[in-house]
């Protein structure tokens, strides 16, 4: 079973940004992948599980970013 979630991520400007979050995110137990739109700051995240909301803005407040 595949699960995806879009989250707003506030913060990013440049793919470094993006780089940063991607990192983190797939760090997150069961996330298979990642898909970043650096121009609206959606993040799409891709898992073979149901992710906790805070799992997510966990990782995005490591990486130095913010979920909206």
């Amino acid at each position: 079973m595949s699960v995806s979630a879009t989250y707003t991520v506030t913060g990013m400007t440049c793919g470094h940004c993006v780089s940063s979050v991607t990192e983190e995110l797939t760090e997150v137990s069961g996330v298979t992948g990642v898909d970043v739109v650096l121009e609206t700051g959606a993040v799409t995240v891709t898992s073979d599980r149901e992710l906790d909301r805070a799992e997510v803005v966990a990782a995005v407040t490591e990486a130095g970013y913010q979920v909206a």
